[in-house]
């Protein structure tokens, strides 16, 4: 009996790997009439399996609301968004339920007090994902200790409380959650912006590996340095327009928009010379023109 390869079709030829998420066309838009507020307008974006993909943009560019779409927390005004393959565009409230406790997505607050219960141990709030799926207590204690090791932290914090936990050892925590389910893809909402510089770049190499190893990453940054040593891809959002997409390097070293190049200037560690603030007014003139 012949079988095909993984990757391959029935005559041989290599498959691309089906995007872990993709969206098309994706308009997000509040209130009515002219009290509209539109959060997103045409957004096209695809992160595919072990990519790891950086959305920058200010306070009200539209990046949250865009991870929220992923997240089914709010409805597409127009375009669809696609989950591990599953178009999730029309999904209620049980249906994405069902898709959550599946683990085929998950999510990493800017707070890790956020994802973790204040009055679970370490143990506990690790292993109760794994516990709404069904697995037993008794299977799901390794795995506990597995994904907290993944995430350079000791066993030893397993029976500690997050309060008890300092900022970066509480973020860890909250990605080994979030992994423990080995979901397809991974939304971080400023997975670093809270943490001082060592804890920084533990967490970002962390994630770098999580690429390396396969997850779909989309890291959600108001700070483009923060993510461009960690990201394959960057993605601009302004005024919730896509205003520049490509390959990290590129976009750090040409960007082409003039608001990218505003982000660039406004990040002393990406540039040699940080822009003035002459050219920073002169960046933000033509934005508004």
């Amino acid at each position: 009996m012949t079988t095909t390869p993984p990757g391959t079709d029935t005559s041989g030829h290599t498959v691309a790997p089906e995007p872990a998420l993709e969206v098309t066309g994706l308009d997000v838009h509040y209130g009515r009439g002219r009290r509209r507020h539109h959060a997103l307008r045409g957004v096209s974006l695809s992160v595919a399996p072990g990519e790891t993909v950086g959305v920058i943009g200010e306070t009200g560019s539209g990046k949250s609301t865009l991870a929220r779409a992923a997240l089914g927390l709010v409805r597409a005004s127009a375009g669809s968004v696609t989950v591990g393959g599953e178009d999730v565009t029309a999904y209620g409230n049980r249906r994405w339920r069902a898709l959550r406790r599946r683990g085929v997505v998950q999510y990493v607050f800017q707070d890790p007090l956020r994802s973790l219960d204040p009055d679970l141990t370490i143990e506990d709030s690790l292993i109760e994902p794994l516990l709404i799926q069904g697995t037993g207590r008794k299977e799901a204690a390794p795995l506990a200790r597995s994904f907290l090791d993944r995430v350079r932290l000791s066993e030893d914090l397993l029976g500690r409380l997050p309060g008890e936990l300092s900022g970066g050892q509480r973020q860890r925590v909250a990605v080994a959650r979030a992994l423990i389910t080995e979901p397809r893809l991974v939304i971080l909402d400023e997975p670093v912006s809270a943490l001082d510089s060592a804890n920084r770049v533990q967490v970002l190499e962390i994630l770098k590996e999580l690429g390396a190893a396969g997850v779909a990453l989309v890291l959600i940054s108001h700070d483009l340095g923060s993510v461009a040593g960690t990201a394959d891809r960057i993605a601009v959002l302004h005024r919730g327009e896509l205003v520049e997409t490509g390959a990290a390097r590129d976009v750090i070293n040409e960007p082409r928009h003039a608001y990218t190049r505003l982000l660039v200037g406004s990040a002393p560690t990406l540039r040699t010379a940080p822009a003035s603030r002459a050219e920073r007014e002169a960046l933000r003139a033509l934005l508004d023109a």
